[in-house]
C-alpha cells in the first residue's frame, strides 16, 4: 500500500510485529492490507477505528451501550469520506460519542499506539448485510471524566473499573483489549 493507506499499513505492521496475537487472527488482520479499499464499509471485511477511553488516576475506563450489538463496548466506528488514518478515525469517533474534548493518546500523548486489532463479526442491520470489522483499537485518556456526555439518549456511557468493565462486556476480544490496558496502567500508575 502507498499513498493514503500508508498510515494504516504502518500501524498494522508495527502492531503485528510486536503483538504476538493468535496467528490465525493476525492473518485475518493482515488480510485488510490486500484490499483495494480497506475502509469500504460495503466489503465483507473492512477497517474501523476505535478507542478505549481511560482516566488513569482512577484506573477506570469508559464504556458505551451499543444498541445494535446489545452490549457495552468501547467507542469507535467507520471512517468518514476521505479519512485514511486509523488513529484520526478513532479520535474523531471517541470525541463524537463521549463529548470529551480533551482526549489524547495514552500513555504517550505524542505517539498514538495501536493496543489491539481484532476481527469482529457484525450482524446484518440497517440495510447492511452481516460483515466483519477489522477493529483497530487505540487508548485515549481524559483529565475530565465528569465531562463525558452520551451522543444520544440510547448510547449510555458508564465509567467502570477494569474488573467491572471486563465483566460487563460481552466480547472476549474486548476482554483482551482491557487486559492489555490493565497491564499498561499497572506499569505507569502507582
Amino acid at each position: 500500500m502507498s499513498g493514503p493507506e500508508a498510515e494504516l499499513e504502518e500501524a498494522l505492521r508495527g502492531y503485528l510485529d510486536r503483538a504476538g496475537d493468535d496467528p490465525r487472527e493476525a492473518g485475518r488482520v493482515r488480510a485488510v492490507l490486500g484490499l483495494d479499499d480497506p475502509w469500504d464499509r460495503w466489503t465483507p471485511l473492512h477497517v474501523t477505528g476505535s478507542a478505549v477511553v481511560v482516566h488513569p488516576p482512577t484506573r477506570r475506563v469508559l464504556l458505551r451501550w451499543h444498541e445494535l450489538m446489545r452490549a457495552w463496548l468501547h467507542v469507535g466506528g467507520h471512517a468518514s469520506a476521505g479519512e485514511t488514518s486509523p488513529f484520526a478515525v478513532a479520535l474523531r469517533e471517541a470525541r463524537e460519542e463521549t463529548g470529551l474534548p480533551d482526549l489524547e493518546p495514552w500513555p504517550d500523548p505524542s505517539a498514538p499506539s495501536l493496543v489491539h486489532a481484532a476481527v469482529v463479526p457484525v450482524p446484518a442491520a440497517r440495510g447492511m448485510p452481516a460483515h466483519e470489522h477489522c477493529d483497530l483499537r487505540y487508548l485515549l485518556s481524559t483529565r475530565r471524566p465528569e465531562a463525558a456526555m452520551p451522543e444520544t439518549p440510547s448510547a449510555r456511557l458508564r465509567w467502570l473499573t477494569l474488573a467491572e468493565a471486563s465483566s460487563a462486556v460481552g466480547e472476549d476480544n474486548l476482554r483482551i483489549t482491557l487486559a492489555r490496558i490493565a497491564a499498561l496502567l499497572s506499569q505507569r500508575v502507582p
